[in-house]
């Protein structure tokens, strides 16, 4: 420990001394700076390279947690966006609940029936909250499908766009009566219309009410196309429907 602080006060002592010679003897300064420029260099060099690694590594670890931040910040508007959504649903779902003239019980659609083409859906109502097979599902937007099966807390839903469920629909313009079923597509199609049919693009079908299973005035969807059929005996109309069969989220089942 003694050689080590005489070591250090030599060389304080010898860079003093140093020093002292450069600023009395300007003679003396070129030889010696040619001397120092070489440890200096390096000496500036490793303290350019230490800070680099220094900031570099407080860099890194203040980027990596501006993206935790900025994750979980996206994470929180997420939510909060999707929070914002369902209670956009909830609040038309319920005015229409409010106004509807028959009685409805709310549901949530939790799953998708993976014995079907993806055109039953499944719903957190069953027999315990009075859901039956055969009643209507609709959404605030129109006609979803029907009840197919109910066990004491869940409900089996077939939608529209399955080619098995027919609706007796009406043209709400002129009355003009045919018959609507899926085409396993985004579209429906209204069969069975004579050939002198008074329908046109963009007329709205409803329900016809002819059906107990549906009650009269519920929305089917709108005319985007009409078609002769192959035997030329008849038309059919192509409906687009005014429930998104896709993604339905909240519904109401209808009580006979």
């Amino acid at each position: 420990m003694f050689k080590l602080k005489k070591k250090l006060i030599s060389s304080a002592v010898f860079v003093v001394l140093f020093l002292f010679i450069l600023s009395w003897i300007p003679s003396v300064r070129p030889a010696a700076l040619s001397v120092l420029k070489l440890p200096l260099y390096i000496f500036n060099g490793a303290k350019r390279e230490l800070a680099g690694v220094i900031l570099y590594h407080r860099n890194y670890v203040l980027n990596d947690r501006l993206i935790n931040e900025n994750n979980l910040l996206k994470n929180k508007f997420n939510t909060l966006n999707e929070i914002y959504l369902e209670n956009a649903r909830l609040k038309k779902l319920l005015s229409f609940k409010q106004q509807a003239p028959f009685k409805v019980i709310p549901a949530r659609v939790i799953g998708r029936a993976m014995d079907s083409f993806a055109s039953v859906v499944i719903i957190d109502k069953g027999n315990f909250n009075g859901v039956r097979r055969g009643m209507s599902v609709i959404t605030h937007f129109g006609l979803l499908g029907r009840v197919i099966e109910s066990s004491q807390d869940s409900s089996k839903v077939m939608i529209l766009s399955d080619p098995s469920l027919g609706v007796s629909g009406v043209v709400q313009r002129t009355r003009q009566e045919g018959l609507v079923s899926g085409t396993l597509g985004a579209y429906l199609i209204m069969k069975y219309l004579p050939q002198d049919a008074d329908i046109r693009i963009q007329d709205r079908v409803i329900t016809s009410g002819f059906n107990q299973a549906y009650p009269k005035g519920i929305l089917i969807g709108t005319v985007v196309e009409i078609g002769n059929e192959f035997s030329s005996l008849g038309r059919y109309a192509v409906i687009k429907p005014a429930a998104n069969l896709s993604y339905a989220e909240e519904v109401l089942v209808v009580l006979p």
